[in-house]
């Protein structure tokens, strides 16, 4: 029986598109589409997630390769992207469908130390995840999904049964990592109401 939710964040709770999230500072198409690349390379924000740079150093990379004039708009971009952060329709109203039935709400996310310890500041993230029985950002532990070591620290802090569980992220890797340790998966795909249906609401 399932007794407990986690859900993922980016493009779950809320949706995370590099281009939208350029888009409120940059109205130049191409100009945009380079800024995105730049300023959310993966090869950056994977050992952000993991807590291995700062945000400082993740900036300094930006200023490095991007072009002098616009170096400083990219880090805009980037010490705005949590604000700029919108939730996936439906979703906000389903999660405060599941907290008024007494349902036992957990996040699971790879995402930085800054969100970590900004988040609390944007109103709608605020009252999502108000409520929640607890939150593990990868940052802060310095161990990012898959890894069986970050869902075992989740159920361990928490006092959960792997089998109690359902993990609900939009990436097939992720799933099957809880997946090995026993955790029940469900794989996002956007339809917030086929979710709905899943748990039963």
């Amino acid at each position: 029986m399932i007794k407990n939710y986690i859900f993922d964040f980016g493009n779950v709770l809320g949706n995370f598109y590099p281009d939208w999230l350029t888009a409120p500072f940059v109205q130049d198409e191409a100009l945009l589409r380079t800024i995105s690349d730049v300023v959310f390379d993966r090869a950056l924000w994977d050992p952000l997630d993991a807590g291995r740079i700062t945000d400082e150093a993740l900036k300094a990379e930006i200023c490095h390769k991007l072009p002098e004039e616009w170096g400083e708009l990219g880090c805009r971009v980037y010490d705005n992207w949590i604000a700029t952060l919108t939730p996936v329709e439906g979703m906000p109203e389903l999660i405060e469908d599941m907290k008024k039935a007494g349902m036992n709400l957990y996040l699971l996310s790879n995402i930085s130390i800054g969100f970590a310890n900004g988040h609390q500041n944007v109103p709608w993230i605020r009252d999502v995840l108000t409520g929640f029985c607890g939150c593990v950002f990868s940052g802060n532990l310095g161990i990012t999904k898959p890894d069986r070591k970050i869902f075992e620290y989740l159920l361990k802090t928490y006092s959960l049964q792997a089998e109690e569980c359902l993990f609900i992220d939009d990436r097939e890797s992720n799933i099957k990592g809880a997946e090995v340790l026993g955790i029940n998966g469900y794989l996002f795909n956007g339809d917030v109401n086929a979710l709905r249906q899943k748990i039963g609401l």
